[in-house]
C-alpha cells in the first residue's frame, strides 16, 4: 500500500477557518441558482416559545426582545418578532417592542392572530403593520373546524381576514397551518386567490406565506412526494410567482429534522425562517434560530455586519433563571456543548487544540473548551484542567499529576459515578503541589 504524506497537513482552511464558522463550499464553485441572495429570520419566542411553556413575564419578554436586538445589531439577521396581542401582558410587551422599533431597534414586532375581523381591528388599534393570520390548510383542520363547509368555508374566512388586513394597511402573512399534511391543490388555489385579492393593493402590502411543518413530519428531500417534501412546497410557491421574501418556513422538531428542513427550504428559494431562541416552542420546539444562524453564516449571509452570537449566552442565563434553560448537551450553547469526558479526546486537545474543536468556540460563541474529570478522563484530562485553571504547562507523567490522579481514582474505586468538580479538586491540588514544593 502506497500512501503519500504531504510535508504540511491539510486543514482545509477555506472550509474550516480559524475565525469563522465552517463554510459551505459549493461543488465546482458554483453557488446554487435557487439559493436566495438575501435570507433573514423571524423569531416567534414571544408567541410559540411562550405557547410551548416558556414562562414569560412582561419584564422577561422585554429582556428577550432587547437581547435579540443585540444579537442582530446591524446585520439584519433577525427582522421580525412575533407576539400575541390578546392578554394585557402580551400587549404590553408588544407595545414596548413597537416603541423600541420606532426608536431604531432593528427587529420589527408583528403579531399572530386568528383570521377574524375583530382580531384585525384589535391589532390595527395597537399599530401593527404586519400580522400572521392563522389559515389552517390541511383537511385535518378544515374538516374538523368548519364541519360540512370544509375547505370552502375555511378559504372564505381566510380571504375575508386578508382583505380586511389589506384595507387597514396591514401586510398579511398567511400561515398555512399543517402544510405538510395538506392537499397541494388546495394550497395552490388558496395562495392564488390571496394573490388575486392583494393585486389591487400597494407593493408594500403584498402578502407573505408561511409554510408550517406543524407536526415536524416534513422531509428535506426533493425526491419525496408532497405533502412531506419541504423543497417541493417551496418550489410550488416559487412557481406561483412568489419571491423568496414572500415565503417563510416555520417548522417543528417532532422528528429531529427541524434544522435540516430549514436549510432545505432555503436551498430551494425560501427567504425567511421562523423559529425560536434555544429551541423553545410547542411540544419538541421550533427551529432554534441560533443553529440556523450558524449554517447561514457558513453560507456567507450577513457578511456585511457582525452577528453577535455570543450574546445568546445572555438568553441562556435568562432562561436558566426562569427554570427553562437548555439541556446540558444542547448544541452550541448547552453547558456541556464543548466539554469532553474522554481521556483520548482530552489528550488530543492537549496536543493540538483544533483536533477536537469544530470551530473557534471561545471567539464565535463565547464558550470555552473544557474537560470534565471523570473515571474516563485520565491523566490527559487532568493535565488539561490544571493547565487551564493554573496557567501551567504540565505534561502527563508529572509526579504531581500522578498523585492527584491517584486521589481521583480512589473516588471512582469507592463507587463514585459523578464528575469531580473544581471546588473539590482545588484543595487536593494545593496540598499535593505544596508538599512537592516543600520536599524539593
Amino acid at each position: 500500500m502506497t500512501i503519500h504524506s504531504p510535508e504540511e497537513p491539510e486543514y482545509f482552511p477555506e472550509v474550516f477557518p480559524r475565525d469563522a464558522f465552517p463554510r459551505y463550499t459549493w461543488d465546482d464553485g458554483m453557488r446554487p441558482l435557487t439559493l436566495p441572495h438575501e435570507v433573514w429570520l423571524s423569531e416567534t419566542t414571544h408567541r410559540d416559545g411562550q405557547q410551548g411553556g416558556l414562562p414569560l413575564s412582561l419584564d422577561t419578554s422585554r429582556q428577550i426582545y432587547d437581547i435579540l436586538c443585540e444579537i442582530t445589531g446591524e446585520s439584519t439577521a433577525i427582522r421580525h418578532a412575533e407576539f400575541f396581542p390578546y392578554r394585557d401582558s402580551d400587549r404590553n410587551a408588544l407595545i414596548y417592542a413597537l416603541e423600541r422599533h420606532r426608536d431604531g431597534a432593528p427587529i420589527e414586532p408583528t403579531t399572530w392572530i386568528r383570521a377574524r375581523r375583530e382580531d384585525v381591528e384589535l391589532i390595527k388599534r395597537i399599530g401593527v403593520t404586519e400580522t400572521g393570520l392563522l389559515s389552517s390548510s390541511s383537511d385535518y383542520h378544515t374538516f374538523h373546524k368548519f364541519g360540512s363547509g370544509g375547505r370552502t368555508e375555511a378559504a372564505a374566512m381566510y380571504l375575508d381576514a386578508v382583505t380586511m388586513a389589506l384595507d387597514h394597511g396591514i401586510k398579511p402573512r398567511v400561515h398555512l397551518e399543517d402544510t405538510t399534511r395538506s392537499d397541494p391543490d388546495f394550497v395552490r388555489a388558496l395562495v392564488e386567490e390571496v394573490l388575486r385579492t392583494a393585486a389591487a393593493y400597494p407593493a408594500e402590502l403584498q402578502p407573505r406565506f408561511r409554510v408550517c411543518d406543524t407536526l415536524g413530519v416534513g422531509l428535506p428531500y426533493d425526491d419525496v412526494a408532497l405533502p412531506r417534501s419541504i423543497p417541493r412546497w417551496i418550489r410550488l410557491l416559487r412557481g406561483l410567482g412568489l419571491t423568496p421574501s414572500q415565503i417563510e418556513f416555520h417548522p417543528h422538531n417532532d422528528t429531529w429534522l427541524v434544522v435540516a428542513n430549514c436549510l432545505a427550504a432555503i436551498r430551494e428559494g425560501c427567504g425567511v425562517i421562523s423559529g425560536t431562541t434555544l429551541g423553545t416552542g410547542e411540544r419538541t420546539g421550533n427551529a432554534p434560530l441560533e443553529a440556523v444562524m450558524v449554517h447561514l453564516l457558513g453560507m456567507g449571509y450577513w457578511s456585511g455586519a457582525e452577528v453577535n452570537l455570543p450574546a445568546v449566552n445572555k438568553l441562556v442565563e435568562l432562561y436558566d433563571g426562569i427554570g427553562s434553560g437548555p439541556s446540558q448537551k444542547y448544541p452550541l450553547f448547552g453547558r456541556d456543548a464543548y466539554v469532553t469526558r474522554a481521556g483520548i479526546h482530552a489528550d488530543g486537545l492537549n496536543k493540538f487544540w483544533w483536533m477536537y474543536a469544530p470551530f473557534n468556540a471561545p471567539l464565535l460563541t463565547g464558550r470555552e473548551l473544557d474537560v470534565a474529570l471523570t473515571k474516563d478522563s485520565g491523566q490527559a484530562g487532568l493535565v488539561f484542567v490544571l493547565n487551564k485553571r493554573l496557567g501551567l504547562r504540565l505534561e502527563k507523567g508529572d509526579p504531581r499529576i500522578v498523585e492527584v490522579l491517584a486521589w481521583m481514582d480512589e473516588q471512582w474505586d469507592a463507587g463514585r459515578v459523578s464528575a469531580v468538580e473544581w471546588n473539590e479538586l482545588e484543595p487536593v491540588v494545593e496540598k499535593v503541589f505544596s508538599a512537592r514544593e516543600e520536599a524539593s
